[in-house]
């Protein structure tokens, strides 16, 4: 069984390529788009879609497997991994304390208050555990 991903890269955004894939990959594992087992689609057909080098595809599933998300199989693939976040509490909270650090300040830029700001972080969170649970077949 395939997953189907659709992957959206830019050439223009100052991220590299490689980091794009995985940030998109997490991204799915965390909505539950993509689940524990699930395989990633191959390197070549992938790069060959997202017409990068084969390289770059590679070096983002070994970013993958590095930071615990996947894990590759020889000769099968790349399979989203069972188990629960590698990182420890102190680590998990860490990381998020510097994506909110980045999203306050860019609220702040857009003169968003504290208030609106915890309503949409709210919202947010809220329709992340709506999509997990409709992608796991139960109405929340």
């Amino acid at each position: 069984m395939t997953v189907d991903m659709t992957f959206g890269i830019s050439f223009t955004s100052g991220t590299p390529v490689y980091l794009q894939l995985v940030e998109q990959v997490r991204t799915a594992a965390a909505a539950g788009a993509i689940r524990p087992g699930d395989p990633l689609p191959a390197i070549r057909p992938l790069a060959e879609q997202l017409r990068v080098n084969r390289n770059t595809v590679a070096k983002a599933y070994a970013e993958l497997e590095s930071q615990g998300l996947v894990q590759t199989l020889a000769g099968k693939g790349c399979f989203v991994r069972p188990t629960p976040s590698p990182y420890r509490k102190d680590v998990r909270r860490r990381l998020v304390a510097e994506a909110l650090d980045a999203a306050v300040v860019h609220a702040h830029h857009l003169q968003i208050d504290r208030d609106e700001f915890l309503r949409v972080a709210e919202e947010r969170f809220d329709a992340l555990v709506a999509r997990r649970a409709r992608a796991a077949g139960i109405t929340p």
